[in-house]
C-alpha cells in the first residue's frame, strides 16, 4: 500500500547537506542489512561525487529534513559515441519508502543526464534486493545482466588466532 506523499522538494545537493546524506546512507547501507555490498558507503565517495558531478547529486527534502538522495556520475569511453550515466547511490529514509520520494529523485537525475547527452543509464544492485529490483523495473530498467563477484564480509568477525599470546602460546 502506498503511503501518503509528503511535501517533498528535490534539489541539487549543497555542501551543508553532505553530513545529512552521509548519515542517512549509514542507516541504509550497513554491513548487516546489505552483507554482500561490494562498495563501501563512505564520506570520501560522497565528497568525490559532489566535487566532480555536483549537478548529479540530488537530495529530497521534507520539513527541513533530508529524506532521500540520488548520487550519479557520467562515463565516456574512448572511441565510443556513447555516454553512460551511472546512478551510483540512491536512498530514501525508511519511513518514506514507497511514498514517491525515490520516483521523484529518479526523474530528476534522469532528466539531468538526458540534458548532458547520456545515451544509457546504468544501475547495479544485489540480486536479492527484491524491492530495489522491482523499483527499477517499474522505472523501465530491463535486460538484467548477471555477473558474479565474490565477497567476504569481515565486519564483526573475530580473526582466527586472536586469542594467542604474543609468544605463540595459546
Amino acid at each position: 500500500m502506498l503511503k501518503k506523499r509528503p511535501g517533498i522538494v528535490v534539489r541539487e545537493m549543497e555542501i551543508d547537506d553532505l553530513a545529512a546524506v552521509f548519515h542517512l546512507g549509514e542507516k541504509l547501507f550497513t554491513a548487516r542489512s546489505v552483507p554482500n555490498l561490494y562498495r563501501t558507503w563512505d564520506e570520501h565517495e560522497i565528497v568525490q561525487l559532489f566535487d566532480s558531478d555536483r549537478e548529479l547529486c540530488l537530495v529530497a527534502e521534507s520539513d527541513d529534513r533530508i529524506v532521500g538522495f540520488a548520487l550519479g556520475t557520467t562515463v565516456e569511453k574512448d572511441r565510443s559515441a556513447w555516454k553512460y550515466g551511472l546512478l551510483t547511490w540512491m536512498g530514501v529514509a525508511p519511513d518514506l519508502q514507497r511514498a514517491g520520494v525515490g520516483d521523484r529523485l529518479f526523474r530528476q537525475i534522469r532528466e539531468r543526464m538526458e540534458k548532458m547527452g547520456v545515451n544509457m543509464m546504468i544501475i547495479d544492485t544485489e540480486s536479492d534486493n527484491l524491492p530495489g529490483l522491482h523499483f527499477f523495473r517499474k522505472l523501465g530498467f530491463g535486460k538484467p545482466e548477471e555477473h558474479i563477484y565474490l565477497s567476504l564480509n569481515l565486519s564483526g568477525q573475530k580473526k582466527a588466532g586472536n586469542h594467542k599470546k604474543e609468544n605463540g602460546s595459546t
